[in-house]
């Protein structure tokens, strides 16, 4: 296992999202509210 991970033959990721993606997620984090109560996190999502 351990020869496994020593290689050095990472090869950079090109990625590249789609527009409806990048839309989605900016718009769900626009929508994501977090609120701390008494060292509590509740999420909610605002529709």
């Amino acid at each position: 296992m351990a020869k496994i991970y020593s290689n050095a033959s990472h090869k950079p990721y090109n990625l590249k999202p789609k527009d409806e993606t990048i839309s989605f997620l900016l718009n769900y984090s626009k929508a994501l509210s977090v609120m701390n109560y008494n060292k509590m996190k509740f999420e909610a999502l605002l529709n």
